[in-house]
């Protein structure tokens, strides 16, 4: 379990976390996410001691990790792929850091095998693609065994077949009843692999709930009609709860019991009246909007099209 309470981290005059506090419980994949900026990675670093918070605190399991004896078998992450002596063997990287926590050097090998990286295993890491960085500091991760995994953007410069690896393997160390938290820009991949959501923007806690009452809060209330009386419909509904579409419209703010009344009452033929389901994509544009530090032309169109009208 990881317990953050009031997290807050200036640097000089920048406020990069802002009283943040959430919880991460295990036996589950709970996902990191928030715009860029938006101090996810001041996060992770205080988490694991490397940062020391302006004021509040977290603690894993109980205990801040500095007060951690053999840190790595209570904790494992990664943060950075590329930390490693370019000079080093991925074997030997493995058992240097073995050794500073007491685990038995067998562990070097189990966990080279986990990763798929046996057969390089001998061979400089400083020649590894950004792919076998990624399996290597995963390999680091696992090495003491530990009951808390932070992983930050892990499927960077893995190919398909690696991303749909990671994502089964986050699944079982969950189900084996180990915290597992992780970072990603990928929402596509994160609304397959989390259950449970922490989101932030501008250092402050945007929403920390389920992935499937995430994505509901941002969709709810938005029905897809289709008619031939269009126009019709459209003057009866509220001003603005209408958007255009290729085919009909999108219909914000009323359920579908409500407009299919409406149209049944002015006699107004209906050819379609769905309930929309919104993505992990759409709902995070939608809510952490606000929370964005600089917006290009074209990100503030797709998320404007992405908005119900109100």
């Amino acid at each position: 379990m990881i317990e953050a309470r009031g997290l807050t981290k200036h640097y000089g005059k920048t406020l990069a976390v802002n009283d943040l506090s959430f919880d991460v419980a295990p036996g589950e994949v709970t996902g990191f996410l928030g715009p860029n900026g938006a101090g996810k990675s001041t996060t992770m670093r205080m988490i694991l001691g490397l940062d020391n918070p302006t004021s509040g605190q977290v603690t894993i399991g109980g205990k801040r990790y500095t007060e951690l004896k053999n840190p790595l078998r209570t904790v494992g992450a990664l943060l950075d792929a590329k930390w490693v002596h370019p000079n080093r063997s991925a074997r030997a990287h493995l058992a240097w850091m073995a050794k500073s926590n007491h685990i038995p050097a067998r562990r070097v090998d189990e966990v080279l095998d986990i990763v798929g990286l046996t057969s390089v295993a001998g061979k400089r890491a400083g020649g590894f693609s950004l792919g076998m960085s990624q399996r290597l500091g995963i390999a680091a991760a696992l090495l003491g065994d530990p009951e808390v995994l932070l992983f930050d953007e892990p499927v960077n410069g893995l190919d398909p077949e690696g991303i749909l690896w990671i994502r089964k393997f986050m699944h079982r160390l969950a189900d084996e009843g180990r915290t597992v938290f992780v970072s990603s820009h990928l929402l596509s991949e994160m609304a397959l692999t989390a259950s449970n959501l922490v989101v932030i923007g501008k250092g402050k806690l945007i929403s920390q709930s389920t992935t499937k009452e995430f994505v509901a809060r941002a969709s709810e209330n938005t029905v897809k009609v289709r008619s031939p009386q269009l126009a019709k419909l459209r003057s009866l509904l509220p001003a603005d709860s209408a958007t255009d579409t290729d085919d009909g419209i999108l219909v914000s703010g009323l359920d579908s019991e409500k407009i299919g009344e409406l149209a049944a009452s002015n006699g107004i033929v209906l050819h379609e009246l769905s309930p929309q389901t919104g993505s992990l994509e759409q709902a995070f544009m939608q809510i952490t909007g606000d929370s964005v530090e600089y917006h290009t032309g074209l990100e503030t169109e797709a998320r404007h099209a992405l908005e119900p009208a109100n």
